[in-house]
C-alpha cells in the first residue's frame, strides 16, 4: 500500500505545471482592458477554460513573475507576488488558483482551500480550479469532497485528463472504490495512451479486484 501511495503521489507532480500553465494562459488573455464579458482561453493542452473577468491592465508582468517563481519551485516568492495581485485585482480567478497551488506547496492547506474556493466563486466554470480544489481536499483528508471536486471539473471539461487521473488515484488509494478507480484509470489511459505507468496500475488494480 505504501509503495502504491508513493508512486501515485509522484504522479501528481506534473499536474502542478499544467494547472499553472492554464492559469497563466488565462492571465495573458484580454490584456487590452477590463470588460464585463467572460474570457475564453485554450490552454497549451487544448482545454477551453472560461474566466468570468478580464485581468487588470498591466497584470501580465506581475503574474508572469509569479508563474515563473511557482514553476521554479520558489513558492514563497510566488505567494508574495500573488497575494499582492489578488489584493489589487480580486475579481480575476487565475491568480487565486495559483495562490492556492503555492500555499499547498508550503503546506498551508487551509489557506490553499480558501484561495481555491475564492477562485471558484469568481469563475464557477473553471475546471482547473475544481481540480486543484480536489487536491486541497485530499490533502486535508476530506476525500468525499475531493471526489465531488474532481467530478465537477470533469463535468465542466470531460476531456480534462488531469482531473480524471486524480479521481482514479483518489478512488484507488483513499476511498477503496475499485470500480471508480478502474473506470477512471481506463478513461485516462484512453486519453493519454503513452502513460505506461497507468497501465501497470490498471493491471495491479485488476489483480486486486480478483482476490
Amino acid at each position: 500500500m505504501r509503495r502504491r501511495l508513493q508512486h501515485r503521489r509522484r504522479a501528481l507532480a506534473p499536474l502542478l505545471s499544467a494547472a499553472v500553465a492554464a492559469s497563466l494562459a488565462l492571465a495573458c488573455a484580454g490584456l487590452g482592458g477590463r470588460g464585463s464579458s467572460a474570457v475564453v482561453t485554450r490552454t497549451p493542452d487544448g482545454f477551453s477554460i472560461t474566466d468570468a473577468a478580464r485581468p487588470r491592465l498591466g497584470l501580465r508582468g506581475e503574474f508572469g513573475d509569479a508563474h515563473e517563481a511557482l514553476a521554479a519551485g520558489d513558492a514563497e516568492r510566488a505567494i508574495e507576488l500573488l497575494e499582492a495581485i489578488t489584493e489589487s485585482d480580486p475579481d480575476f480567478a487565475a491568480p487565486h488558483i495559483n495562490l492556492g497551488i503555492a500555499y499547498r506547496e508550503v503546506g498551508r492547506y487551509e489557506a490553499s482551500l480558501a484561495s481555491l474556493e475564492t477562485a471558484i466563486a469568481k469563475s464557477p466554470r473553471h475546471p482547473v480550479a475544481h481540480n486543484e480544489l480536489g487536491i486541497a481536499y485530499r490533502r486535508l483528508g476530506r476525500f468525499e469532497e475531493a471526489r465531488d471536486a474532481y467530478r465537477r471539473a470533469l463535468d465542466l471539461q470531460p476531456s480534462f485528463h488531469y482531473a480524471r487521473k486524480n479521481l482514479a488515484i483518489l478512488c484507488d488509494l483513499f476511498l477503496a472504490d475499485l470500480e471508480c478507480a478502474l473506470e477512471n484509470y481506463a478513461a485516462y489511459r484512453a486519453a493519454v495512451p503513452d502513460d505506461a505507468e497507468v497501465g501497470i496500475w490498471i493491471a495491479d488494480l485488476e489483480s486486486r479486484s480478483e482476490q
